[in-house]
């Protein structure tokens, strides 16, 4: 890694960036190379496997992908001792359990975000609350198929999910005894624009340990041009104001912040360092790919800027690993133990599978962005999950089944990228997508040979 007390890390992670479209091109299904600081790392798709190579090893591989040589690879891979039986088939989960529900407690919200996936928070219909009935019968369908000494997943969305703050509470109340007669953990979380947090909020989220995201769009006038309240004021202060007195005693409660990356906020590194010195436990970004108004969504270029920043972040990461000085960037972590595991899925995330989304009505949803939606249905709270949806939707969302994604070689670290956006708006992140990994894998590479103490502690 270039010393950035040398060169300023923006100016190391532009050119990086820089490179990265001509690296990361998908080559050849079974293997993806990576330069690093005197060695090359092979990836091998085929359980997401890493192998320093020597020159001469790479100089044939570079060869073989450059005739498009398949036969060739998957002979030298033999050669190697590499190959190994495919882990990833084309059969699809049927009718996993669920481990995961997100409730949209209130189909409303009190913020006017143009680019908001929900329409505001109202996903497209009449703004409602979650009767605290439907929130008990989805806690009780999330318990049902757990057992003893299993784990389940809580969340409260939105919308803004404080604007119905008794039922939140009451559920959570709820949830907490019958998972513990039934010796179960629980765990729960909330995601909330941050304007209706109290003092008092503050104690019970610490109360039960929950996980908070807040979302936050950048430092003042930016994030209130991105979000303001409904009738056009700002709420950055208001938010910043609230946010206090949680940041100030979480200790079971963990405080995150959530960044929407469009356009007008892709400073990333200096709203990261912001977020960080405020207190917050983690702070990640995500690029706005579809909004449903269109306004902000993020162009090829902007991606690419975007890159160039997440990179400046991550590089903050590494300096900061090697200083033992904690930097909660959290798509860093997330990657490097991702990629530490030797993760391999054939889904991006869990929706229409272990976790759903269930709506104000009852009725369950592949997800939390699918709510409303037809496309997205799973049944309801009170029949279940209709295992004909459920299992068409995971046979066709099977990365294997996404094209060009079966040719690719992040194919089982990516999964296949967000079913919502998707199939709202195609695939027009992917070589951000493949850019963030080729760089976390030589970060990975780095850390694991100057700091392999960050990877277990």
């Amino acid at each position: 890694m270039v010393s950035t007390s040398t060169y300023p890390i923006n100016e190391i992670a532009g050119r990086i960036a820089e490179q990265m479209p001509k690296n990361v091109q998908p080559l050849s299904p079974q293997i993806h190379l990576i330069e690093g600081s005197g060695s090359t790392q092979l990836l091998i798709p085929n359980g997401n496997r890493l192998f320093t190579i020597s020159a001469e090893i790479e100089q044939r591989l570079r060869g073989l992908l450059q005739m498009n040589d398949e036969e060739g690879i998957s002979a030298e891979l033999i050669a190697l001792g590499l190959d190994t039986p495919i882990i990833i088939d084309d059969t699809p989960l049927e009718s996993p359990a669920i481990y995961a529900l997100s409730l949209a407690i209130a189909q409303k919200c009190n913020m006017g975000c143009s680019y908001c996936y929900a329409d505001q928070g109202n996903f497209g219909g009449a703004m409602k609350n979650m009767p605290l009935e439907t929130a008990i019968n989805s806690i009780d369908l999330l318990l049902k198929g757990c057992p003893e000494h299993g784990k389940v997943q809580l969340t409260f969305l939105g919308g803004e999910p404080l604007i119905n703050r008794k039922a939140l509470r009451d559920a959570t109340a709820y949830a907490y005894q019958k998972a513990t007669e039934k010796n179960v953990r629980i765990g729960f979380s909330v995601t909330t624009n941050g304007t209706l947090l109290t003092a008092d909020d503050a104690l019970f989220f610490e109360q039960y340990g929950f996980s908070v995201t807040v979302s936050l769009d950048g430092l003042d006038e930016k994030h209130d041009q991105l979000r303001p309240m409904k009738g056009g004021a700002g709420s950055y202060a208001r938010i910043m104001e609230n946010v206090k007195p949680l940041l100030a005693i979480q200790q079971k409660m963990q405080v995150s912040a959530r960044v929407t990356v469009t356009p007008q906020n892709i400073d990333l590194p200096e709203t990261l360092d912001a977020f960080i010195n405020m207190g917050f436990h983690s702070v990640g970004f995500s690029p706005l790919l579809r909004s449903s108004s269109g306004k902000g969504e993020m162009s090829p270029e902007d991606m690419q800027e975007m890159l160039a920043g997440m990179i400046a972040c991550g590089l903050k990461f590494e300096e900061s690993v090697l200083k033992h000085q904690r930097y909660p960037f959290l798509n860093m972590v997330n990657a490097l133990k991702e990629i530490s595991k030797g993760t391999h899925r054939p889904y991006p995330c869990g929706a229409g599978a272990g976790y759903m989304g269930v709506s104000a009505d009852g009725e369950l949803a592949a997800c939390h962005r699918f709510v409303n939606e037809p496309s997205g249905k799973m049944g309801d709270i009170l029949s279940g999950v209709d295992p004909i949806l459920q299992n068409n939707w995971l046979a066709l969302r099977h990365v294997h089944q996404q094209d060009p994604c079966n040719q690719c070689w992040a194919r089982y670290l990516c999964g296949g990228g967000c079913h919502h956006e998707v199939l709202e708006k195609g695939r027009n992140a992917c070589d951000y997508i493949r850019g963030w990994l080729h760089y976390s894998i030589q970060a990975h590479e780095r850390l694991t040979r100057m700091a392999p103490g960050w990877f277990t502690s």
